[in-house]
């Protein structure tokens, strides 16, 4: 587990450009998102807003006139065309003979058909059947000053005029209404604001002379003294006429008295086809003619259509009775589907918004004299989803262009710096492993690295570095030769006068014959090693059985010989037999003493004791004087290690603690430093042989 975060750590350069580069692109997608969200939460308020005020809106346009004549006429909603066909106004009856009652009347209902510019007309029926059976047409029209028809003038055509046509049931009618003045208006002269009837009579006969009206032929005509277009004189000028006619239609009225309970409006108004045109004086084309095909069609309940949103449903049906007849159901327009909004929708429908899956519905109740209506209308907030992908498709690309962008600069970081960050350090690990191995450093290529940028500079720098460093490991490689061939000459020009004094001390001193064997066993150890520190590493120790007491009593005697005085031993009764080598065991105690010497208290004396155990000995060298560094004693062991300046020109290495620890550790033992109230201590542990 520690060797995986280690490699965790050492990559964690890469890890943290790459994770940054990847919170990056989930933090746009993440802000994306949340954007949507807050729009989608704030469409469906708006939505739900507008949904209200849509109910309101119908509702309100509903009980309008023009929307109770077209809930009162709901098969209505095609194409204005030629013949017109009466409706069902909201009124029992319209007051033809007055203008302002019957144009407000017409105008409010909404039933007029317009024609042009100026023209207009509307032909209904009251919605009361005791008012008779009428059908009324109204309209206005442009025209020069009108010109009045003189009574008993068998001809008509030389004055202005209304020519009416119906058709039901295969019955035909056809009334020719010339103008005629008031007979309250001061003289025959037609000029601006003339007020005046429209007398009717059948159409189609040859000769008018002495003919009676048609009679319930009621009709009135008006034009304003003001002008609609200025012409250069105000006598020509066009000026705006409303006529107003009540039709006797018989086929109606007898139908009404023919049984007690008579059915209205009757069930084929849909069928009866009235053409209306008005005509000026002489042959010319007519001033307003109901079969021309630019009539525009009045408000109709499928018109309520373009309020609705896609998705939304209108229904309306009449409260009678048990029937409750719908009377048109109506549905929002839905859009064409765009192939690229389908995810996006999907991904919107998903995001949580507050009370999103409550449907959405109102229901009003229109009553007017006619009856009562109910209206529902049904929302369908799937439309916010739709409506907002549009608006997301198009932020879609800003958002694709910005991740581009992130996968770019990654692309860069990873290719232009990672790459050659990771290629040098597998180079340099390379190198590093040769090194450790004692390989030649020379397979660090970096000239694919080179440029002038930062990571550039750095490949350079550590390719003139390590070629410092070869250089250094060749010299340092040299002078290691050069020192093994030094120590080789040394130990054999040594090792010959040695042999010769072995010889002479064959029988003589057996002290100087101990010391000149050790002489020649510290060359064995050193002779043909490159560095003192890998000879002791490698010699070889012939480990026997050795009594302690006696080998610590001859130390104490002979201390003053190797410069080394007040050496004392307190040991205890009879033989400590240890497992050592006499000559290892001497050098160990010897380099001790030689430390303890230089540290100890002037005039002090050093204290060797052994302590015997069932399974060990432990020697102990004591002396009074400063105690170790704390940051010292676990070092002190270690080759080179000393605490005094200079030490190597001093004649001190460091090395004599360093041998002692080697020594010991090939004979079996141990040695150890403490620190004593008054001193240091030095513990020698060896295994014990009883016998």
């Amino acid at each position: 587990m520690a060797f995986g975060f280690l490699r965790i750590v050492r990559y964690r350069l890469r890890i943290l450009l790459r994770a940054a580069f990847l919170l990056l692109a989930l933090a746009t997608l993440g802000l994306a998102v949340s954007v949507l969200q807050q729009e989608k939460q704030l469409s469906y308020n708006n939505y739900q807003a507008g949904f209200q005020k849509t109910a309101q809106q119908i509702g309100a346009t509903l009980r309008h006139p023009s929307g109770q004549l077209a809930l009162l006429n709901p098969p209505r909603g095609g194409p204005a065309a030629a013949p017109l066909h009466p409706v069902l106004l909201p009124y029992a009856s319209l007051d033809f003979d007055d203008q302002n009652k019957v144009e407000q009347a017409v105008a409010l209902s909404g039933c007029l058909v317009q024609y042009g510019t100026s023209g207009n007309l509307c032909v209904g029926v009251g919605n009361n059947a005791w008012h008779g059976g009428y059908v009324y047409v109204a309209g206005s029209f442009d025209s020069t000053a009108l010109v009045a028809h003189q009574r008993g003038d068998a001809i008509l055509d030389q004055s202005h005029r209304v020519l009416v046509s119906l058709a039901m049931r295969g019955q035909q009618y056809a009334w020719i209404a010339p103008f005629e003045l008031a007979p309250d208006e001061p003289g025959t002269k037609s000029g601006p604001g003339l007020r005046g009837r429209l007398t009717g009579f059948k159409a189609g006969l040859s000769t008018y002379r002495n003919l009676k009206p048609v009679r319930d032929f009621r009709g009135w005509i008006w034009q304003n003294d003001a002008c609609t277009i200025q012409s250069a004189t105000s006598d020509n000028c066009l000026r705006n006429a409303f006529f107003s006619i009540r039709l006797p239609v018989d086929v109606l009225r007898d139908a009404l008295f023919d049984s007690k309970r008579p059915v209205w409006p009757p069930a084929d108004l849909a069928q009866i086809a009235v053409r209306v045109t008005v005509l000026a004086p002489g042959t010319g084309p007519p001033l307003l003619d109901s079969s021309a095909g630019s009539a525009v069609k009045p408000f109709a309940l499928s018109d309520l259509r373009s309020a609705l949103l896609p998705g939304e449903t209108l229904r309306i049906r009449k409260l009678d009775g048990a029937t409750q007849p719908t009377l048109v159901e109506l549905t929002g327009p839905v859009p064409e589907a765009h192939p690229s909004w389908q995810l996006l929708t999907s991904l919107i429908r998903q995001l949580p918004v507050d009370a999103y899956d409550v449907p959405l519905s109102a229901t009003d109740i229109i009553a007017i004299p006619s009856g009562r209506y109910e209206v529902a209308l049904n929302g369908d907030v799937r439309s916010v989803s739709k409506s907002l992908s549009v608006v997301a498709s198009r932020l879609s690309w800003f958002v694709g262009a910005m991740l581009l962008a992130l996968l770019l600069a990654w692309l860069v970081v990873e290719v232009g710096v990672i790459s050659r960050v990771r290629a040098l350090t597998r180079r340099a690990d390379s190198v590093a492993k040769t090194v450790k191995g004692q390989g030649a450093a020379d397979e660090f290529d970096v000239s694919d690295l080179r440029g002038e940028d930062e990571l550039g500079v750095l490949a350079s720098c550590l390719h003139d570095l390590l070629r410092r460093v070869r250089e250094d490991v060749e010299r340092e490689t040299i002078r290691a030769e050069q020192e093994r061939d030094m120590w080789h000459a040394v130990g054999h020009e040594i090792m010959s006068p040695l042999q010769a004094l072995m010889a002479m001390h064959a029988a003589g001193d057996e002290q100087s014959k101990r010391y000149l064997a050790r002489m020649q066993q510290a060359i064995r150890v050193l002779y043909g090693s490159a560095s003192p520190s890998e000879a002791f590493q490698a010699s070889v120790i012939q480990v026997g059985e050795l009594d302690l007491s006696a080998f610590l009593e001859h130390v104490a005697v002979n201390a003053p010989f190797s410069g080394i005085d007040k050496v004392r031993f307190a040991g205890s009764a009879g033989q400590v037999v240890a497992r050592a080598d006499a000559y290892c065991l001497e050098d160990v105690v010897t380099h001790v003493l030689k430390n303890a010497a230089r540290y100890r208290t002037e005039g002090s004396a050093i204290l060797l004791t052994l302590d015997a155990t069932q399974t060990g000995a432990t020697i102990t060298i004591f002396n009074r004087g400063p105690r170790v560094d704390e940051e010292l004693i676990g070092k002190v062991f270690e080759y080179g290690v000393s605490d005094q300046p200079d030490s190597g020109a001093a004649g001190n290495r460091g090395q004599g603690l360093f041998v002692a620890k080697i020594y010991m550790a090939k004979m079996g033992g141990t040695i150890s430093l403490s620190n004593q109230p008054d001193g240091v201590a030095v513990v020698l542990s060896l295994q014990r042989v009883l016998h």
